[in-house]
């Protein structure tokens, strides 16, 4: 038998694919409630085929259908949506591996068809490995349009947000500024393919979280500042609060533009929950102007907090 038995992406089985399991179907088991059970059940066949393939009968003469016209008209209704391949693999396997020959009429018969299966089975698992490496490829081929989709939007969208953030830069309405940041920042995480929920609230409106994003498993509730003063340790227990009244799977990210005072890092190490990494402007603006992926600037926050117990890890480390 050739690998084109059973092409690839063919929407019903092979017509020699078909033959071999209408032969088991009717010459593995004599008896056909016995062929239903041991044959189409196992193979996956919905009980209301298998109903009919019991008490089917031939318009013409009003007789019951034999096994293998009841098993045809079977696979002609899978065929429909294309489902009778599945089940004919499987009648295939179970015909490879059948042993009861004391169910058949004719035992000689009965060998020959798992003979013919067992030969089959070689032919199906070269087409699984082919169907296999193709479904590999095209998942390569479309992580590829992902990152050139992802690629492009960045080169696209990245320089109206630098633009958009060195204005705010020079806006005296600190106010409005805060409210661009939550807007810029969402943008930003976006364009980077990075999971972002808007601003909400929880606890019965007793909670207000500015963002959150997702990122390997983990959430993250996100906190914005952008004033002239440095933000200090009362901002970041806030935050702290709400993470320790989150999932285990929880984490806080403290943005601040204009950074924080000096005791901001050091207060964070004495906390035994090692659970808040900090950002401010520079690192930013860097994945802004695109020196940095934002992925691989979290990551390395990440690191650094949980090998280090360090909750700032600045850009400029990393991009040396």
């Amino acid at each position: 038998m050739t690998a084109d038995i059973l092409p690839d992406h063919s929407p019903t089985a092979s017509a020699d694919a078909r033959r071999l399991a209408l032969e088991a179907i009717a010459t593995l088991a004599h008896v056909k409630k016995i062929a239903a059970d041991q044959i189409l059940r196992r193979a996956g066949v919905s009980e209301i085929l298998i109903k009919r393939f019991l008490k089917d009968r031939d318009p013409a003469t009003g007789e019951k259908r034999s096994k293998r016209d009841a098993g045809a008209s079977i696979l002609d209704e899978l065929s429909r949506d294309g489902s009778d391949l599945d089940i004919i693999r499987n009648i295939i396997e179970i015909a490879a591996n059948w042993d009861a020959f004391h169910l058949a009429q004719n035992e000689y018969q009965a060998r020959a068809v798992v003979q013919k299966a067992r030969e089959f089975q070689g032919t199906l698992a070269a087409l699984d490995e082919r169907e296999r490496a193709n479904a590999a490829a095209e998942r390569d081929s479309a992580a590829q349009r992902r990152r050139q989709t992802r690629q492009e939007l960045l080169r696209r969208e990245s320089p109206l947000l630098l633009a958009q953030f060195d204005q705010a830069a020079s806006s005296p309405d600190h106010q409005q500024r805060g409210f661009l940041l939550e807007d810029l920042l969402n943008r930003t995480f976006n364009i980077h393919g990075i999971p972002v929920h808007r601003a909400f609230r929880r606890n019965d409106g007793g909670e207000q979280i500015d963002a959150a994003f997702e990122l390997d498993g983990w959430h993250y509730l996100v906190e914005c500042r952008w004033r002239t003063r440095l933000a200090d340790i009362r901002q970041l227990d806030g935050l702290a609060g709400q993470v320790a009244r989150s999932g285990r799977q929880t984490m806080g990210f403290f943005l601040s533009i204009e950074g924080w005072s000096d005791n901001v890092v050091p207060l964070l190490k004495q906390n035994p929950e090692k659970a808040i990494i900090l950002m401010e402007g520079s690192d930013l603006r860097a994945t802004l102007d695109q020196r940095i992926d934002l992925r691989e600037l979290l990551k390395a926050k990440l690191r650094a907090l949980n090998l280090e117990a360090e909750p700032y890890y600045s850009v400029t480390r990393l991009l040396g």
